[in-house]
Parts: C-alpha cells; structure tokens; sequence
C-alpha cells in the first residue's frame, strides 16, 4: 500500500473486516474481528478520517450507496478490496492450534491469463506455511478453511480452487516432520 496514509489503510482494512465477518461462521472468530474492528476505530480522529475517506473517494477506493432510511454505506471497489486484501496478506496468519489429526488440502488451476492471482495465492500459501506437494497442491495440517475461502472469494478464484480435509496421506510421516509434529 505504498504511499497511502495509517488513516486510509485502517480506513480499508476496516471495510474489510465488515466483509470478512461475513465468511466467518465462528462466533468466537466473529467476536475476535468486532473487538479488533471497534479498537481501530476509537484510534480514527473524527477530522482526519473525513478528509481521508474523501481522499478514498477520489481515488476510487471505495464509493458511496445510499440505503433506503437515507443514510450511507461505505464501499470497497475492486481495486479498494484489492488494496486492502494486500495489506490484509501481509498481517494474516493461521493459528496452530492441537492438530486434530486432519490434512487441508488446497489444489487449484489457475489459466495462465490471471497468472497473478495464481501466484498470489502459491505465494501466500507457503508464507502461511503451507507444504507444497505439486506446483498447485498444498497441504496443511491446521484449521484454515475460513483464510482459504477468504482468499479465494477476493481473488474471485472459486471456480479455480478445491479445499478438503483428508484424514490420512501416503506421505504422512514426511509431513508430520516437516511441520514439527513428531
């Protein structure tokens, strides 16, 4: 997000835990981002954040709906979703909590005309650490369903990408080594 002020980042990552609540279904993890999201927001000082969302306005981060009571909703464009998904890459990160004995697996198959997004998502797959098995199919031993489908609904990836949980692999004590849990 280069270039862009404390204010604007805060103001995009905001907007988008709003939309990441809505691929939570854990009570606990929607709690976590209500609690996070209200702290942020008491650190905005009220003339600042006016200027910026204008600021926001004009750059076309973010545009303007009215609702049928007469007031306002802040949106992310495209390109503000974007913005604020790469801010939210560099901060995201996936609890490692008691295996349960499970493998995620993440496959896809990208064409070659939206090759970024393809190696967006191979580049922060391993920095989650994430085990490469094949060029397009990675592995996982932690709960991470709700960080797959939150990067694969931005990048707009659906058709492209399959998540499963396994409960066995071929490979497995190669990989119980690899992530440290022998």
């Amino acid at each position: 997000l280069n270039n862009m002020s404390p204010t604007k980042e805060k103001i995009l990552v905001l907007l988008l835990a709003g939309l990441t609540l809505g691929f939570t279904y854990s009570p606990q993890r929607q709690w976590r981002i209500l609690k996070g999201v209200s702290r942020e927001w008491k650190r905005i000082d009220e003339k600042k954040l006016r200027d910026e969302i204008r600021q926001l306005y004009q750059s076309k981060l973010v545009s303007k709906k009215e609702n049928p009571d007469g007031s306002y909703a802040l949106l992310l464009t495209k390109n503000g979703k974007l913005r604020a998904l790469t801010y939210h890459f560099q901060e995201m990160k996936i609890k490692k909590e008691n295996w349960d004995g499970k493998w995620r697996l993440v496959s896809f198959d990208i064409p070659e005309k939206i090759r970024n997004a393809r190696d967006a998502m191979r580049d922060k797959l391993k920095k989650l650490g994430f085990c490469e098995l094949q060029k397009s199919v990675f592995v996982f031993p932690y709960d991470c369903e709700n960080e797959i489908e939150f990067i694969v609904e931005f990048f707009n990836l659906r058709r492209y990408v399959r998540f499963g949980v396994l409960e066995r692999l071929d490979n497995e004590l190669d990989l119980k080594k690899i992530f440290r849990l022998v």
